[in-house]
């Protein structure tokens, strides 16, 4: 699934080319992308047409357009392999186009996905903590580039739970937008292994961990986020280049860029985990 910075590019890209367009017509073309909005197809389709897009939204990996008048959240699910296409209307379909809205701009708004696992729904806007979120989402964290984001508030949830750093980072309901790559990634800049339990680790520490993902995924949003291959593409159907300045996801047997140390690859929650056997030493025991 597309993290933070990869979702945050595709908003960008939304907010430029559909913001303030009327939605003239719509065709699913394979009821699996509308799978979460229980009442089908034809009712979304009826729902959305004719609705303008007042704002393209985000929080953490979440992405939404508000839809006015109704006042409705267009939720959108990447999945892993959904892709979200602003294209002239001349553009042949593409093969795995599972979802066409026509805009009164002249644009066709896609959603491509080769696996299915994406699609788009409807939910109402809800008020949570100042903000409106789509139902949905509301349980959701903000996310270390949001700028109400509070990190001693986070840092403190997190003393007070025993569970390992890195499945606490991926945890969406604590902080929001992280996921494998970028806690990898921010765990190698912090020197903190990812089994590290929480509750053990100083303040300062997991603040580091914090402010490491932050920096991590800005960075990556300056380079368009990350495309290992072309599933991730932005609107335009381009990739972003961070991959090439990862620094251990990916790079198993590879030398540190600290230390020199050849990065090792372990097993975490049914995927890998990457981190540097001399920056990052394991804890000595595991968590109970």
């Amino acid at each position: 699934m597309p993290e933070l910075p990869e979702v945050e590019v595709v908003r960008r890209g939304l907010h430029a080319h559909v913001l303030g367009a009327t939605i003239e017509s719509v065709q699913v073309l394979h009821p699996r992308a509308v799978r979460r909005h229980e009442p089908g197809p034809r009712d979304l389709a009826l729902q959305i047409t004719g609705q303008t897009v007042a704002a393209v939204q985000r929080r953490g990996k979440y992405l939404w357009l508000v839809l006015r008048p109704a006042d409705l959240a267009l939720v959108v699910h990447l999945g892993m392999s959904g892709q979200m296409l602003v294209q002239p209307p001349t553009v042949p379909d593409e093969k795995h186009l599972r979802i066409r809205a026509v805009l009164d701009n002249g644009a066709d708004l896609r959603f491509v996905d080769q696996r299915t696992f994406g699609g788009w729904t409807l939910a109402p806007l809800v008020e949570v903590d100042g903000d409106r979120l789509p139902l949905t989402v509301a349980h959701i964290a903000r996310d270390p580039m949001d700028s109400r984001f509070d990190a001693a508030a986070v840092v403190k949830v997190l003393r007070r739970k025993h569970t390992e750093i890195k499945r606490a980072l991926l945890d969406q309901t604590v902080v929001s937008g992280i996921g494998n790559i970028y806690a990898d990634e921010a765990l190698w800049r912090a020197r903190i292994h990812g089994n590290r339990v929480t509750d053990a680790l100083s303040a300062p520490k997991l603040r580091a961990a914090l402010d490491a993902a932050r920096e991590v995924m800005g960075e990556a949003l300056a380079q368009g986020g990350t495309s290992f291959d072309a599933l991730y593409v932005n609107v335009n159907g381009e990739s972003g280049y961070f991959e090439r300045s990862l620094n251990v996801y990916g790079q198993e047997n590879m030398p540190c860029d600290r230390c020199s140390a050849p990065i090792r690859r372990e097993k975490f929650m049914n995927r890998s985990s990457y981190s540097c056997p001399k920056c990052q030493p394991r804890p000595r025991t595991a968590p109970g």
